[in-house]
């Protein structure tokens, strides 16, 4: 969400129980505009909050011309200061792809690859000792796990020019009733996977310029998402579409076992990247 439209965004998310008190909302706003203004940023949103035991992390993301192309994301315990996060790799994500539980909220946290726990609790060492891993650099593979898995826009919202940059579509005013309840009317805003695979036959009725992103319809299991029968209109503020993506995340082990549904459990229900919906390979 943009540092322009922050009040009216927080608004709508707080709903679901997640929001932000005033004063970290007025921090909040006016910080962002100063972002963008000093790593000159085209645009800065409020990514959103990632709560770890001493303390939450705030995610801002600065974004360019190319709005599907690289971003630069940052970090804030205070919603005043921020550090800007290095790129997430596939060696961070190899590294961290092994750490369970809740963040602690400490950039500086170092963590031991090769402590694991056994079934009573104890605490068992590998012979191999391996590199400390901080947990800034599992708050950058989380940020962008989550990114793929759940990042998603609706079909319109974005537009791909001729020649490649991807900006928003300033004629779109949201999906309609019967549109918003189709699975292919969204899109995971990532890296196409499955587009790829297909045939010419089955691109020849997309249209390039809005459908160059998978579509959620070709996520396995279907039953992963639930549509509801509500239009939500897209919002128009000072002549820009704003199109809303924010996380509020708690990062958590479930004590049960592996990959339990939510509702399965008395226990509390996993929130693991690992087993977030992904498109289909």
């Amino acid at each position: 969400m943009d540092a322009e439209s922050l009040p009216y965004a927080l608004d709508l998310v707080a709903g679901g129980g997640a929001g932000l008190s005033s004063e970290k909302r007025a921090a909040l706003r006016a910080s962002l505009l100063l972002l963008r203004r000093d790593y000159r940023f085209e645009r800065v949103r409020f990514w959103g909050r990632i709560q770890g035991i001493r303390g939450p992390y705030y995610i801002a993301e600065g974004l360019g011309g190319d709005r599907a192309g690289p971003r630069s994301r940052l970090y804030s315990l205070n919603c005043v200061e921020w550090s800007l996060l290095p790129p997430a790799t596939e060696e961070m994500i190899t590294q961290t792809a092994g750490l369970k539980g809740c963040f602690q909220g400490d950039p500086s946290y170092e963590y031991d690859p090769t402590e694991k726990k056994g079934e009573e609790n104890e605490r068992i060492y590998e012979e191999e000792d391996g590199p400390m891993i901080k947990e800034e650099i599992r708050l950058v593979s989380i940020i962008d796990q989550i990114d793929k898995a759940v990042g998603i826009i609706p079909r319109g919202a974005f537009v791909k020019t001729p020649l490649g940059p991807v900006h928003e579509n300033r004629n779109y005013e949201g999906l309609s009733l019967t549109e918003a309840k189709k699975l292919n009317s969204y899109f995971h805003f990532t890296e196409p996977v499955n587009l790829k695979n297909r045939t010419l036959l089955q691109k020849a009725d997309l249209d390039p310029s809005i459908d160059f992103l998978d579509s959620l319809e070709h996520d396995i299991p279907k039953e992963l998402y639930v549509l509801e029968g509500y239009k939500i209109p897209a919002c128009n503020l000072n002549s820009a579409l704003t199109i809303f993506i924010l996380f509020f995340f708690w990062i958590l082990e479930h004590p049960a076992g592996e990959g339990r549904q939510p509702g399965g459990s008395e226990e509390l229900a996993v929130a693991r990247t690992d087993i977030l919906p992904r498109p289909h390979d």
